[in-house]
C-alpha cells in the first residue's frame, strides 16, 4: 500500500462520495476507484462498502481508518518539520495549545516568532481539555503542544515556566481592596464556571478545591470558554477563577484579581511525539525565554498538589 492510497482512501471517507472525492483530488473516478481497489487488495478485504447514494466504512474500514488518518497525517508532519528547518518558504510548525493558553500567552510568542522567522508559516489548533490536546499530539494533528505535562508522555517533554491560577471579582467588589483571599471567605458567593475547567481527582477544579475549603460553591453561569467567564466575573456575575496570564494578557482590564492563600499553580510545558528539531526547537527556545512565570524550574507540583484550607 502506498501514502496516496491512504490519502485517496480518506478522501472518499470525508466526502461519502467517490464522484465528490475524485473531484476534490482532481483526479477521474476511474483512477480514483482503481487506488481505493489496490489498497484493498493489498489490505485483504473491503473497506468501503459501495451505496447508490454514496459510501460507508465496512468493519474492516471502521479498523483501519485512524491508521490511515494517523500515517498520513505523520507524513505530513515529517514534510513540514523538513522544510521548516531548512528555513524553506512555505514550511509550517503546527502548534497546540489549551484555549486559555492559546490567549492569554501565545500572541507575544507568536508575534515575536514572526518577527524572527517570517518564511515559516504557524498554524494553532486549540483545545478545550488536556486530554483532547493529548489526543491531538498523538494523532499527528500537531508538531507540538503546550499545556501540563501528559501522565504518560509521547516522546519529549520540556518544562516552559508555570501557571497561576487567580480569582477574577469586579472594582466595586468587597473584596476589591484586597490582594489575597482563602477560600472559605468566599463559601457565600455565585461562582462563574467554565467547561475548560480542569479535572482533578476525578472532580472539576473548584468543586474539589472548595469541597477541600468546607463547601460546595454555588454556580451562576456556566460558560463554554475561559475569556467569556472572565468577563462575566468583571461585569459582577459571580466570582471566577481563571489562568493569570489570561486576565493580565488578555481580557481583564477592568477587574480586580485576586490571589488565593496559598495560591493555586501547576507546571505547563510543551511535549511531541519526537524531540524538537528545526524550527520546533527554535519555538521552544523562545517560550522558554519569553514566559511570564519562567525564572526558576518549574515546580513539580499541580493544581491537585497545592495545600488547600481545610
Amino acid at each position: 500500500m502506498s501514502l496516496r492510497q491512504m490519502e485517496y482512501f480518506l478522501t472518499v471517507v470525508q466526502e461519502a462520495s467517490f464522484t465528490r472525492a475524485a473531484d476534490a483530488l482532481h483526479v477521474t473516478q476511474p483512477a480514483l476507484s482503481h487506488q481505493i481497489k489496490a489498497l484493498e487488495k493489498s489490505v485483504g478485504g473491503a473497506l468501503l462498502e459501495r451505496l447508490p447514494r454514496g459510501v460507508r466504512l465496512t468493519p474492516m474500514g471502521r479498523a483501519f481508518l485512524p491508521h490511515a488518518e494517523l500515517a498520513v497525517r505523520s507524513a505530513s508532519q515529517a514534510r513540514r518539520a523538513a522544510r521548516a528547518a531548512a528555513g524553506a518558504e512555505g514550511g509550517e510548525l503546527h502548534v497546540a495549545a489549551l484555549h486559555s493558553i492559546a490567549v492569554g500567552a501565545l500572541p507575544d510568542v507568536f508575534a515575536r516568532w514572526r518577527a524572527r522567522h517570517p518564511q515559516v508559516l504557524l498554524r494553532l489548533h486549540e483545545y478545550a481539555t488536556t486530554e483532547a490536546l493529548e489526543e491531538a499530539v498523538q494523532r499527528g494533528t500537531a508538531d507540538l503542544a503546550v499545556g501540563p505535562a501528559p501522565a504518560d508522555p509521547p516522546g519529549t517533554v520540556v518544562p516552559v515556566g508555570e501557571e497561576e491560577l487567580v480569582l477574577v471579582v469586579p472594582f466595586d467588589d468587597r473584596l476589591a481592596g484586597r490582594t489575597t483571599v482563602t477560600l472559605p471567605e468566599l463559601a457565600d458567593r455565585a461562582w462563574i464556571r467554565c467547561a475548560m475547567e480542569p479535572v482533578v481527582h476525578g472532580e472539576r477544579f473548584l468543586d474539589w478545591a472548595c469541597g477541600k475549603a468546607g463547601f460546595r460553591p454555588r454556580t451562576a453561569v456556566w460558560t463554554e470558554h475561559t475569556s467569556t467567564a472572565v468577563r462575566m466575573a468583571a461585569a459582577g456575575v459571580g466570582v471566577c477563577a481563571a489562568p493569570a496570564h489570561i486576565v493580565r494578557g488578555a481580557v481583564g482590564e477592568d477587574c480586580v484579581l485576586l490571589t488565593p492563600d496559598p495560591p493555586w499553580k501547576r507546571a505547563l510545558s510543551v511535549y511531541a511525539r519526537a524531540a524538537p528539531t528545526g524550527a520546533a526547537e527554535a519555538f521552544v527556545d523562545l517560550l522558554r525565554a519569553v514566559w511570564p512565570s519562567l525564572g526558576a524550574p518549574p515546580p513539580a507540583r499541580g493544581y491537585e498538589d497545592c495545600e488547600l484550607p481545610a
